[in-house]
């Protein structure tokens, strides 16, 4: 390996480099996708629908307001995402205690199985492609994504790797 690609130049990375970069992360995305999309795609649900599962799932009783920000969409497009979600049987919206205008959401027994296919598809993936890399890559994979974070948005990605919800 020579040393333009052996990282021991990150700080003068080429275009091609980086052009190489942008294409291993569409392609990355699209097997990273390909299972839960293959799950999702005789059920009339799609990539937004995964995201929200995922997150009702991994913060449950979060109320829409978080859920917008998490996901950064429209209320439009969420409540569209939700009702479909709901109406199938799959999420639960509750009315919040301390204020009735919140709705509060859950997984029902159904959206817990469905969204449990879907992330254990996916962790299967993530625990191959880790082992591959090994710990040191695995810990710079991490610090490059998290780099690559919107700075408006990273307060929110934290509170999420904190437990905060």
């Amino acid at each position: 390996m020579n040393e333009a690609s052996s990282g021991d130049t990150l700080l003068f990375l080429t275009d091609e480099q980086l052009r190489q970069g942008i294409e291993a992360m569409f392609f990355a995305y699209r097997g990273f996708t390909s299972a839960p999309d293959q799950i999702l795609e005789g059920m009339d649900y799609g990539r937004a629908h995964h995201r929200a599962l995922h997150f009702i799932a991994r913060v449950p009783g979060m109320n829409v307001k978080r859920l917008l920000e998490i996901l950064g969409v429209t209320k439009q497009s969420l409540n569209r995402v939700l009702r479909t979600l709901i109406e199938d049987g799959l999420v639960d919206s509750r009315v919040g205690t301390s204020d009735k205008r919140e709705r509060h959401l859950f997984l029902t027994e159904k959206g817990r199985e469905l969204e449990a296919r879907l992330s254990d598809a996916q962790r299967r993936q993530m625990r191959s492609a880790y082992r591959q890399a090994g710990p040191d890559a695995v810990a710079g994979f991490r610090q490059v994504l998290e780099a690559m974070i919107e700075p408006q948005v990273r307060a929110t990605y934290a509170s999420l790797r904190e437990g905060q919800g």
